[in-house]
C-alpha cells in the first residue's frame, strides 16, 4: 500500500479482517516478486502491538503480506522501553501511519493478573514482571465496576493505548498533528473478528463503528 492516512490504513486492516472471517482471504503480497521488491527496504502502513498468543498472528487475521505490517508482540501486549522504541521507529523512520494495540479474549496475562489481584496468586520468574504490568488495568477495571472478562480485557486495551501515548512524547505529538492515529482492537478467538475498542487521533471511517465515549477515554 502506498503512503496513506490513518483512516485508510484502518480501513485496510478491517477489510482484511472481514476477508479472514468470511474465509475468503486474498493472501496479498506473499509472492517472490514482493520478496524481491522489499529487499532494499520496508514500508509498512501500520504497526501492530499485539499479544504473543500463538492464536493472534497479525498478518493472517488482517489478511496482509510481506512488508505491510510492522509487528511487535509481548505477552499481554505489555509496554517496555524496547516496545516503545520499536513503535516509534515504525512511525518516525518507516512511516507507518497507524498504531494498533491488539488484545484478545481469554488472554492468559490478563487472567494471571486478575488472579494476583483477587486471589493473591504470585507468579514466578519474569512472568511476575508481565503480571505486574497488567495489574494497573485490573485495578482500573475494578474501580470502574467492570467484572466480566470481556470488559476487563477492553479496559486493558484502553490502558495500553493511554500508557503508550503518556510515555511516548514523539507518538503523542504525531497523533496531535494528525500524522498518526492509535487504535485499540479486541480480537475474538472463536470467530476471528477484530472490533474497535478505542481510538486516539483521526480515523474517521465508515468501516469502523467507534464508540464516542471509548474514543475519548
Amino acid at each position: 500500500m502506498p503512503r496513506t492516512s490513518p483512516a485508510v490504513a484502518l480501513d485496510a486492516l478491517l477489510a482484511g479482517n472481514a476477508r479472514f472471517v468470511s474465509g475468503t482471504p486474498d493472501h496479498p503480497n506473499q509472492d517472490a516478486a514482493r520478496r524481491t521488491e522489499l529487499a532494499p527496504g520496508q514500508d509498512p502502513f501500520a504497526v501492530i502491538l499485539g499479544c504473543s498468543d500463538s492464536r493472534l498472528a497479525a498478518e493472517i487475521i488482517f489478511d496482509q503480506g510481506l512488508g505491510d505490517l510492522f509487528v511487535v508482540r509481548t505477552a499481554g501486549h505489555v509496554l517496555g522501553t524496547e516496545v516503545l522504541g520499536s513503535v516509534e521507529y515504525a512511525t518516525s523512520v518507516l512511516g507507518a501511519r497507524l498504531v494498533v494495540v491488539l488484545g484478545h479474549d481469554s488472554c492468559g496475562a490478563v487472567a494471571a493478573a486478575r488472579a494476583a489481584v483477587e486471589d493473591g496468586f504470585a507468579a514466578g520468574g519474569f512472568i511476575r514482571d508481565v503480571v505486574e504490568r497488567v495489574t494497573p488495568s485490573i485495578l482500573a477495571a475494578r474501580t470502574a465496576g467492570l467484572t466480566t472478562d470481556g470488559d476487563i480485557i477492553d479496559e486493558h486495551i484502553r490502558h495500553t493505548v493511554g500508557l503508550m501515548l503518556d510515555r511516548s512524547r514523539l507518538l503523542s505529538e504525531q497523533v496531535e498533528s494528525g500524522e498518526v492515529a492509535v487504535v485499540g482492537l479486541g480480537y475474538a478467538l472463536s470467530d476471528g473478528n477484530a472490533r474497535v475498542v478505542t481510538t486516539r487521533g483521526d480515523v474517521r471511517t465508515d468501516a469502523a463503528a467507534v464508540d464516542a465515549g471509548s474514543s475519548a477515554s
